[in-house]
């Protein structure tokens, strides 16, 4: 019953949208991207102080129970710092710079490290609610430029360490590490303008 309405309240969210509705978006669209790129190397740097510790980190489904349908195993880990509107206060203390930065973003309801570990593959999936847009900073892409890729309907992304990619997950999505070592994005969803 909610699924049906949150899809039919998304399609006139994504259609009366300030930025319209596109599987993915320009960057320039959004003031924020650029303060995560200007300050990204501050970001990782409190995302190192994390990693060596990755494998006791919870995987997403033990977060969401819903995502066990995306992911069943121990290959993609999560560090909250916000989660649906409620921060993780301590996990916050552990990254002041990135939690000061992303206290700016207008709108910020969800922000964590997503962390896959090698040869990861994320199945194709929708997300439900158009009223919210996600962002992935790239922190840790290993591997040449396409060893780490999302397909977003027919677009291939290929996160760059630094940038910021911008996209409706409500579009069908999916995502590969196709290396021998962790990729690791600061995953953003922000209510959609």
């Amino acid at each position: 019953m909610i699924r049906p309405l949150l899809l039919k309240i998304g399609n006139r969210m994504g259609k009366y949208s300030t930025v319209g509705d596109h599987p993915v978006f320009d960057t320039t669209q959004f003031k924020w991207t650029s303060l995560l790129e200007d300050n990204w190397g501050s970001i990782r740097k409190e995302l190192e102080d994390i990693l060596p510790y990755h494998q006791e980190l919870p995987n997403l489904q033990d977060i969401q129970q819903e995502q066990n349908v995306l992911n069943q195993d121990n290959n993609w880990k999560t560090f909250f710092l916000f989660g649906f509107g409620i921060k993780a206060t301590l996990n916050c203390r552990a990254c002041p710079v990135t939690t000061s930065l992303l206290e700016q973003i207008p709108g910020m309801k969800t922000a964590f490290f997503s962390v896959l570990s090698p040869h990861k593959h994320i199945p194709a999936h929708k997300g439900i609610f158009k009223g919210l847009i996600r962002s992935h900073l790239g922190l840790i892409i290993p591997g040449k430029p396409g060893d780490c890729v999302m397909r977003i309907e027919n677009e291939n992304i290929y996160w760059q360490e630094g940038k910021t990619v911008v996209f409706d997950d409500t579009y069908e999505h999916e995502v590969w590490n196709n290396t021998g070592e962790v990729r690791v994005v600061l995953l953003l969803d922000i209510v959609r303008p």
